[in-house]
């Protein structure tokens, strides 16, 4: 019997471990107040229905692969209090970090 490839090992690998992200997801209004506020705009979509095209194409490709995309929503005034509370600018990483603290807290509350 022939040992499997690399390729192979990872993708069985793959398989069998669950991975979870969370996809930052906004409705028209925290959106557009999200953006109104971020020192990165040129990083946002020229608009709601663009990004929501975009994010759902994104969330599936992820599915697709094996990883299971969770939609978080970024509650504006819970963001922005978290950027004061952590020293951060509303930009692109913070928003992934805000989404990622946020994904780990509810998995954790599960356990």
């Amino acid at each position: 019997m022939r040992k499997p490839t690399l390729y192979q090992s990872i993708k069985a690998k793959r398989r069998s471990q669950s991975m979870v992200i969370g996809v930052t997801w906004y409705t028209p209004e925290t959106w557009a107040q999200v953006k109104a506020t971020a020192v990165d705009p040129e990083c946002f979509e020229d608009s709601f229905e663009k990004w929501k095209t975009m994010a759902v194409a994104a969330r599936r490709n992820f599915q697709r692969s094996g990883v299971m995309a969770l939609e978080c929503q970024i509650v504006p005034e819970e963001f922005f209090a978290w950027c004061v509370q952590n020293e951060r600018q509303n930009d692109s990483t913070a928003r992934g970090e805000y989404v990622s603290e946020k994904l780990s807290a509810a998995h954790d509350s599960k356990d």
